[in-house]
């Protein structure tokens, strides 16, 4: 059996492996786009900590932004994800 061809999941499933980046997924999956801001505002931490882990989450193409003005949405791309959760997660 070829392991390269798990390399992409498993890399997937180390970033989305970390409490705060599943719940900013799940968040950004029920609300729509958001841009940095709104989930700073919404999960109280800083607001460089929410942009090092989007930042996690777009290096592995789960979420992407699009720029509108001065701010950049962002939102899940990758359905991968959609399943991960709804798998892992009894109730949010």
């Amino acid at each position: 059996m070829n392991i390269e061809k798990f390399n992409d999941s498993a890399e997937l499933l180390k970033v989305v492996a970390h409490p705060v980046r599943l719940a900013l997924v799940k968040f950004m999956i029920d609300n729509g786009p958001l841009n940095v801001t709104s989930l700073h505002e919404e999960f109280r931490m800083p607001q460089s900590t929410v942009s090092q882990h989007l930042s996690k989450l777009k290096s592995v193409k789960v979420i992407s932004g699009t720029r509108k003005g001065l701010e950049i949405y962002y939102e899940v791309k990758d359905k991968r994800v959609e399943t991960i959760l709804d798998a892992v997660i009894i109730s949010a």
